[in-house]
């Protein structure tokens, strides 16, 4: 059931915010094409089955 929403008090909101941080990919080396290049270890198959290219 859902449930009213509740004010949250100004420093709350900007504590909560403060806690997402971003991180940077982790790159892994592959070789397409006898070159080798790094790219993000979620995109790897992708580079692998040519569904992405890599830009020179």
């Amino acid at each position: 059931m859902a449930v009213p929403k509740r004010k949250t008090s100004r420093s709350n909101t900007r504590h909560r915010r403060a806690q997402w941080k971003a991180s940077a990919p982790q790159l892994v080396p592959i070789t397409v094409e006898g070159r080798e290049h790094l790219v993000p270890r979620n995109l790897v198959r992708a580079y692998e089955r040519g569904l992405l290219t890599v830009k020179p």
